[in-house]
C-alpha cells in the first residue's frame, strides 16, 4: 500500500517561488539565498551526501512540479554531454567564476571604487533596470550583493526551466553547481573511509 501522506519537505518548492516572488519587491531578499548555498554544503560535509539534493531542494521541487504535474516538461532524456564530467565540472568552474565575480564587484562598491548598479544581469548577459527598489537603508555594498546574488539566482532558475522545458522537469539537477560540489565532497568524504 502506497503511503500518500504529505511531509513538510514535499513543500520545499513554495520557498523556492517566495524567494524569488520577493526579490522582485525588494531586492534585498536576495541574501536569503545564500541559505541555498551554505545549507547543502553543510550538509554535505556533516556526512549527508547528497540528501539536500534529493529531499530539501526546493528548486527541484518546483521543476519537478512545473515538469510532472502541469505537464510543461516534453519528458526526453537529457542530453549525454549535459551529464558528462567534463560539462558538469566546467559549467561549475564557470558559475563560480561568475560568483567570484559578484563578489569582486560587491568588494568595489565597498571599497568606494565602483557606484551602486541597480541591475539584474540575466543569463549574465542581458541588464534589467532595478531600480523601483528603495535600497537607501543599506550600505551600498550590502544592496550591491543582493544585486548580483539575485542576478545568479534568477538566471540558475531560468537555465532550469529551460532544461526542465526541453528535457526531464528535474534536468537541471544533473549539472547544479550545488549539486555537483556536493557530489565532490560526498566522494572526497567516501575515500577518505577506505
Amino acid at each position: 500500500m502506497k503511503n500518500n501522506k504529505k511531509k513538510f519537505t514535499d513543500y520545499m518548492w513554495i520557498i523556492s517561488a517566495i524567494y524569488l516572488f520577493l526579490g522582485i519587491f525588494n531586492i534585498l531578499f536576495a541574501w536569503l539565498g545564500v541559505l541555498c548555498f551554505l545549507i547543502p554544503l553543510i550538509i554535505s560535509i556533516a556526512g549527508g551526501g547528497k540528501s539536500y539534493c534529493n529531499t530539501y531542494c526546493g528548486r527541484g521541487q518546483l521543476l519537478d512540479l512545473m515538469g510532472n504535474k502541469l505537464k510543461l516538461s516534453r519528458k526526453q532524456s537529457i542530453p549525454k554531454f549535459l551529464r558528462s564530467k567534463w560539462f558538469r565540472y566546467g559549467f561549475l568552474t564557470f558559475f563560480m567564476t561568475m560568483f567570484a565575480i559578484m563578489l569582486f564587484n560587491t568588494y568595489l562598491v565597498f571599497n568606494g571604487t565602483n557606484n551602486l548598479r541597480e541591475v539584474i544581469k540575466i543569463l549574465w548577459t542581458f541588464k534589467l533596470p532595478w531600480n523601483w527598489v528603495n535600497t537607501s537603508m543599506v550600505s551600498p555594498w550590502v544592496a550591491q550583493f543582493a544585486f548580483g546574488f539575485y542576478s545568479m539566482m534568477l538566471t540558475s532558475t531560468i537555465l532550469g526551466i529551460i532544461t526542465m522545458l526541453l528535457y526531464k522537469p528535474r534536468s537541471w539537477c544533473v549539472y547544479c553547481p550545488m549539486g555537483t560540489m556536493t557530489q565532490m565532497i560526498s566522494k572526497a568524504k567516501y575515500k577518505e573511509k577506505i
